[in-house]
Formats: structure tokens, C-alpha cells, sequence
């Protein structure tokens, strides 16, 4: 062979290798846009792979490191004067009850995944919160409470930290707000007194069930309003939002933010409990929360009506909500909104 024909065939070998790597880089340039185009970072296809690897919260169903984590329920307050409250958007769940017959609301926050650097403002305990704390098996945080709150928790009923002893500094007072108002606390400071009085910290609540996350991309496409009518300044409503599957929060009338974050606050379950309740001593309300009831809840856009039902040999037993069939809710995995409501109170969803 020539030297003329070895350089000829060199040179064919090299342009077949470099089409060859063209080839190959493209090949490997498609494959990705291909794969980023399936699994783009907002794409329902990797939410529901994100979401369902993990452990998860017993309350609200999502994937988070505290799953694990006792739950810890914090009184706040509902007075105008309080709002914005702190925390309230990272809560699994909260309890809304009338503390005050057709006046005062007031909220109990219960936590498991997150941890807020900030959270009140906090108030005093009422009687009607403590089973269901005792239910979820959760820590009660609190201000001091009324003498009925108090002298339940004097009988060791349930593990608390209160606010007035405010022992190992778990509450604190901020400053540029009026008392009675300007009462704090967190997530680390509570569980920091919880470990010092010797509380257990692992939770062991069995937890609700929920809807798989494929089982939710088919949800409501109507926008809608949920509306609770505590008395002004107290009335409460949802704006249900496709876009979110999630229902935004109003309350007299103007968006509840959180002051953490300065965001709305937004509910995946929203569950409203019928329960009779009766004034005490002019200044408190008795709220049947223990036994059974009608239950409404709306989730992914939709109605379903049902029942609630809690043991009253044992305040320990779990709040369990029940479909139409007597088959247990399953939720949207996210947080639960449960407002606590007389039978005759109007509700209205439109």
C-alpha cells in the first residue's frame, strides 16, 4: 500500500469518527431534554415521586424528617389585636373552636414536620382543646387558661408546658406589643422543656389516611368560596384555588397571613365539625367535642358530608371522621383546617 492510500484512508477513519462523536453528543443531548422535559422540578409526574418516598407526617401525610416527631399543640389566640398570628401556615393541623358563645374564636396549632422560629400569639388554655390534643397525642402548649383548663391539666391528664411557670424560659414576652398579646414561643423552645420535664418526644398517634397524590391531580376546576359564619369580626372563609388544589384563607373579611412569612395562609382539608356547645359562667362556651357528630369536608374542590366521632370513656382515643358510608376519610395529603361550629350555624359552599 502506497503512502498515498494510507493518508487517504487516515483521513476517511477520521471524518467517520468525528460524524460518529456529532452523532453520539447529540444522541446524549436529546436523551436529556427528553428526560428533563418528563421530569421538570414542577412537573406532577416528580411531585408524586417526591412526595411519596420517605417518612411522613401521621397528620398531614407529607414527606418530612420529623415525621417521628411528637406532635406538639400551641394555644393562640384569635382576637383581632393578635393578627397576623405566627406559625399558623406551618401547622399539620389546626383545631378553630368558639371559646366565647357567639363571639371569641380561638386556635390550636398542632406541628410535627416543621419547625417555626416563632409562634403566637399564645393564649390560655380551654377545656374543649384538651382532648382533642389528647387525641393526637400531643404536647399542650399554653398560657396559663381558664380555672375548668386548669384544673384538668392539675390532674396530669396531659403532658403540658404552660406559659406562667414558663419553665426552662419556653415562652417568651416581644416587645412593641401590648399584653396580653405579646406572648411567643417555638418549636425548639417547647421541645427544649419538654426534654427537661421528661416527656416523651416520639410520637404515637396511628395518624389519618390519605388520598395518593396520583389520586388528587384529578380535583375540582371551579373556583369556590367556603363560608363559616362565626360573628364578626371572627367569620371565616376559603377561597378554593384549582391552580393550588388548596383553599385560600380569609377572616374578618381580609386574607389571614402568616407573620412569618408574610404569605397567605392555605388549607389542602378543610372539615367542618358540628358539635352543640353552651355558655359557662357568662364568659366561657362548653363545646361537646367528645362523642359523635355531622361532619362536613372539602377537599380537591369537592363536598362530601359524614360524621365525626370520638370515644368519651377515653380521652386519649382518636378524632375520627367518617364518610357517608362509614368509611374513614382519606385526606389530601397537606394541612387539615377543622373548624368546630353549632349544628345550626350556616355553612355555605358556592
Amino acid at each position: 500500500m502506497t503512502r498515498k492510500n494510507r493518508l487517504a484512508i487516515l483521513k476517511a477513519a477520521f471524518i467517520m469518527a468525528f460524524i460518529l462523536g456529532l452523532f453520539l453528543i447529540w444522541e446524549k443531548r436529546s436523551t436529556f431534554k427528553i428526560v428533563s422535559q418528563q421530569l421538570k422540578p414542577d412537573s406532577k409526574e416528580e411531585q408524586i415521586i417526591e412526595q411519596s418516598t420517605g417518612p411522613k407526617s401521621p397528620i398531614s401525610g407529607l414527606v418530612c424528617e420529623n415525621a417521628e416527631r411528637r406532635p406538639v399543640a400551641v394555644m393562640l389566640g384569635g382576637d383581632t389585636v393578635a393578627r397576623p398570628l405566627s406559625g399558623i401556615a406551618e401547622a399539620d393541623l389546626v383545631f378553630e373552636i368558639q371559646v366565647v358563645e357567639g363571639s371569641i374564636t380561638r386556635l390550636m396549632t398542632v406541628f410535627v414536620c416543621a419547625t417555626p422560629v416563632q409562634i403566637g400569639s399564645v393564649r390560655s388554655a380551654r377545656h374543649d382543646f384538651i382532648p382533642l390534643a389528647l387525641g393526637l397525642d400531643a404536647i399542650y402548649a399554653h398560657w396559663g387558661g381558664s380555672h375548668f383548663a386548669l384544673d384538668k391539666l392539675k390532674t396530669g391528664i396531659a403532658d403540658n408546658i404552660d406559659a406562667l411557670p414558663n419553665l426552662y424560659s419556653a415562652f417568651y414576652r416581644q416587645s412593641g406589643i401590648a399584653a396580653p398579646y405579646n406572648g411567643f414561643t417555638s418549636i425548639n423552645r417547647l421541645l427544649y422543656a419538654a426534654k427537661n420535664l421528661n416527656y416523651r418526644t416520639v410520637g404515637k398517634f396511628v395518624g389519618y389516611p390519605h388520598l395518593t397524590n396520583a389520586e388528587t391531580l384529578e380535583h375540582g376546576q371551579e373556583k369556590k368560596f367556603l363560608n363559616i359564619s362565626y360573628a364578626p369580626p371572627f367569620d371565616v372563609s376559603y377561597e378554593y384555588n384549582p391552580e393550588t388544589n388548596s383553599y385560600f384563607r380569609f377572616r374578618g373579611g381580609t386574607k389571614e397571613i402568616d407573620k412569618n412569612t408574610g404569605a397567605q395562609v392555605e388549607a389542602k382539608n378543610v372539615v367542618i365539625m358540628r358539635a352543640v356547645s353552651q355558655p359557662l359562667e357568662g364568659q366561657y362556651n362548653d363545646v361537646q367535642v367528645e362523642g359523635q357528630g355531622k361532619a362536613e369536608f372539602y377537599l380537591d374542590g369537592d363536598f362530601k358530608s359524614g360524621t365525626w366521632k370520638k370515644d368519651k370513656s377515653d380521652p386519649n382515643s382518636k378524632l375520627f371522621f367518617y364518610d357517608e358510608k362509614g368509611q374513614e376519610i382519606r385526606f389530601v395529603p397537606g394541612s387539615i383546617w377543622i373548624e368546630i361550629a353549632d349544628p345550626g350555624m350556616p355553612v355555605t359552599w358556592k
